[in-house]
């Protein structure tokens, strides 16, 4: 189907399900039941997913395929959401032409970048993106927000007031983001029995554009380019000894990885039209590294796997304080129910890190492959146990 084997079709289709019909998937509990708390089918944290699931896959195009790790892939998140809200700013809050804007800025900045940095490899060219990065965090906090050309707005961020030009914007449209009059906000709410779904208009944008990078992800992985990129990874010095030119390639590579970031930056702002310097810290690269290592970098699912991993913790944990746990355990006596939440508050709440960071912890010692690795354990093991407990077929000897 679309030019995908057996085995991309299969996992393609999985991916248009878990995107479409996320509003029910991440709503398994009654809404006023005590475990509602786990709920993420909102709309806010269920673009999150989408859009750091592009930002993932797209750096996964970089790491996993060329082994280049970059610390600097932040940059064009910023970079995709600054023009993003300019084009929201001067011509119309529609959301395409942002979006388009968006990954061709982040394109030529990768293209900058990419260029000077992959004049060195391994830990050179990490520390080479870092110091891009953040160069392109500090021009954006202070330098480009002087008065005489405040690209940036400093430290309060870009934001659409109501006297920017907005040249194409007229008075029948909504004022804020939109597709075509299609307020990115507009949800419709769903209720069946105890439960209730949301249905947003941005997020099922984003959804259908993660569905098509995700596509072109698994062509890119297929292809002549992405056997190239495999060649860099194994051997690059020996691939190089052959006389191929791996530069282009790598280059390549590093594009297209900054225009899946961009995109996510100019996502992100069209949900919420706004950009700041604090997407350019070297904090949200190094978040990004940590969702393709812990989904499994190098596979075609995990780092979607892995954004959603994260992103469910820092929203869904981060919440949970001492009072919802003296709910949950009120049922034992006293000095027990205390006990035990001063044992688990230093897990939720503000720590959330801490809990994360033990999970990583466990996932790199058990599990170098990541989600997807435990996957396939997972799925090894109900074989085999499937086979075992089937009925042998009866044996003759041999005459």
């Amino acid at each position: 189907m679309m030019g995908l084997n057996k085995k991309d079709t299969s996992l393609f289709v999985v991916v248009i399900v878990l995107a479409l019909l996320a509003p029910f998937f991440l709503n398994p509990f009654p809404t006023d039941s005590s475990m509602a708390q786990f709920n993420a089918g909102y709309p806010d944290l269920m673009q999150r997913f989408v859009i750091f699931g592009i930002f993932a896959v797209g750096f996964n195009i970089l790491f996993g395929l060329t082994g280049y790790l970059s610390f600097g892939h932040a940059a064009f998140l910023g970079v995709g959401s600054y023009a993003a809200v300019w084009i929201f700013k001067l011509l119309t809050y529609n959301v395409l032409p942002a979006i388009m804007l968006s990954v061709i800025m982040a394109g030529i900045f990768a293209l900058l970048i990419g260029y000077v940095s992959l004049r060195r490899s391994g830990i050179y060219f990490s520390i080479l993106t870092l110091a891009f990065a953040q160069m392109s965090f500090a021009l954006a906090y202070s330098v480009l927000s002087n008065p005489k050309f405040n690209l940036t707005n400093g430290e309060t961020g870009l934001q659409v007031y109501a006297n920017d030009p907005q040249w194409l914007h007229r008075d029948s449209l909504p004022d804020l983001p939109h597709l075509f009059g299609l307020s990115m906000r507009s949800t419709y709410e769903m209720t069946v029995g105890g439960w209730s779904f949301s249905f947003n208009t941005g997020y099922y944008l984003c959804a259908v554009i993660l569905i098509l990078t995700f596509y072109l992800s698994i062509r890119l992985f297929r292809s002549p380019f992405g056997m190239m990129l495999r060649a860099v990874k194994s051997n690059q010095q020996r691939m190089n000894y052959t006389g191929l030119n791996s530069r282009p390639y790598t280059l390549a590579a590093f594009v297209i990885s900054g225009m899946y970031a961009g995109l996510a930056g100019g996502l992100l702002a069209a949900m919420d039209p706004l950009a700041g310097a604090e997407r350019m810290q070297w904090t949200a690269s190094g978040e990004v590294v940590l969702m393709t290592i812990l989904g499994g970098a190098g596979t075609l699912i995990g780092p979607i796997l892995g954004a959603g991993f994260i992103k469910y913790f820092e929203n869904i944990f981060s919440k949970i304080n001492d009072n919802i746990l003296h709910q949950w355990f009120a049922f034992m006596p006293d000095g027990i129910e205390d006990f035990i939440v001063a044992v688990i508050h230093p897990f939720i709440g503000k720590g959330w890190h801490l809990t994360l960071g033990l999970m990583f912890m466990m996932v790199v010692i058990f599990l170098p492959g990541g989600l997807v690795e435990g996957g396939q354990r997972l799925a090894r093991l109900l074989r085999r146990k499937k086979s075992d407990e089937s009925p042998s077929a009866d044996t003759k000897p041999a005459e």
